[in-house]
């Protein structure tokens, strides 16, 4: 079997990123597509918060091709693609899932991560890293669907895994998935 690149979807709030670092450590190259929206921040010397990331992410991909951020990781995709396994974290619109899966084909899958609302909310309040009120994660929601397409990937992927319980549990089921793709 060739090497696979594997799209870690879901939520804001959902356990992206704490899946993520599963497949890191079992030596998947993580590709973050929201490198992008921070590296346009520093450039504009905005300062990184809710506000400003939304604002530059939604800008990015109104630019007239909502596939931006596919387009822009698409060489190191590819040239990680041919050294080994790849994980993208931050893959939002049906427009960046079409250049990728068009491009890859059976070698590019995707993981949505599925929690429900109320505890994405609950997770998002205590986090350590850039926390959002209720108001925030409520508002960011709305944004990503109404104008990022998110709900695109996250409705066609292929596994999803639902993470309301610890922590451990839901390490163990990514685990599992990582395992099953080899």
């Amino acid at each position: 079997m060739g090497h696979k690149i594997i799209a870690v979807v879901g939520m804001c709030g959902s356990g992206k990123s704490v899946a993520v670092e599963e497949f890191e450590k079992r030596g998947w190259t993580k590709i973050y597509f929201g490198e992008a929206t921070f590296l346009k921040m520093k450039e504009l010397g905005l300062e990184i918060n809710p506000e400003n990331e939304k604002k530059v992410r939604e800008e990015l991909r109104a630019s007239g091709d909502k596939g931006i951020y596919a387009k822009i990781f698409l060489p190191r995709i590819e040239k990680e693609h041919k050294k080994g396994n790849v994980v993208i974290e931050s893959m939002y619109s049906w427009s960046e899932y079409k250049v990728i899966k068009e491009k890859f084909g059976d070698d590019f899958e995707v993981l949505c991560i599925a929690t429900d609302a109320p505890l994405r909310r609950e997770r998002l309040a205590k986090r350590g890293f850039r926390p959002l009120t209720f108001a925030e994660s409520l508002g960011r929601d709305i944004a990503e669907i109404e104008n990022i397409e998110k709900g695109g990937p996250i409705g066609i992927a292929d596994h999803y895994i639902l993470n309301n319980a610890s922590t451990r549990k839901f390490k163990n089921e990514v685990i599992r998935y990582i395992e099953s793709l080899k």
